[in-house]
């Protein structure tokens, strides 16, 4: 009864696509067929979609889901994609699929991260932890610590701060060390 009661999450379809990829294979008679969850929107056959941040663009030719042909996968699911024209060498995991003609997904020369600190010691600007984000795994940069920020509510405690230690909250400018 309980399990029966609780409400399904709302499944962002409605957004662009974005679909991080976990594998790429090369399947004989089929050809190169790109695997991963589909996080926002929908994929199709026939859509046009980018990788990023190869920005290699190539057409679907069909998706599948445990085997089974789908006429769309949508957030939540894992599938199986064919593309053409796309050898396995130029997509890889981490890459993410984008509908090219709907806000496709681009790289980021740097971007701005809310982090807990959870490392003995302090971190200050320079420090380079290797981020998990998705199925991308890259060493990304804290090149500035923006403010400490109070790890409840989120409000400024401290701009600029020179370091953060364990416990601390903070918003921070991170260069990855690829795209």
């Amino acid at each position: 009864k309980a399990i029966d009661s609780i409400e399904p999450p709302v499944r962002p379809s409605d957004k662009p696509l974005r679909l991080p990829l976990q594998d790429v294979y090369k399947i004989g008679g089929i050809g190169t067929v790109p695997v991963g969850r589909v996080e926002t929107g929908v994929i199709k056959a026939g859509m046009v979609v980018t990788f990023a941040p190869s920005n290699v663009t190539t057409e679907v030719k069909s998706v599948e889901m445990h085997h089974e042909q789908l006429v769309e996968g949508a957030p939540g699911d894992n599938v199986g994609f064919n593309v053409k024209n796309v050898s396995v060498k130029d997509i890889r995991r981490g890459n993410v699929a984008s509908d090219s003609k709907n806000d496709p997904a681009k790289e980021a020369a740097s971007f701005n991260a809310q982090v807990i600190v959870h490392h003995p010691g302090q971190i200050g600007a320079g420090y380079a932890p290797v981020l998990d984000c998705h199925t991308a795994h890259i060493a990304c940069k804290f090149a500035e610590l923006l403010e400490k920020i109070d790890r409840r509510t989120g409000k400024s405690l401290e701009a600029t701060p020179k370091f953060v230690k364990s416990g601390d909250a903070a918003i921070v400018k991170l260069i990855p060390s690829k795209p």
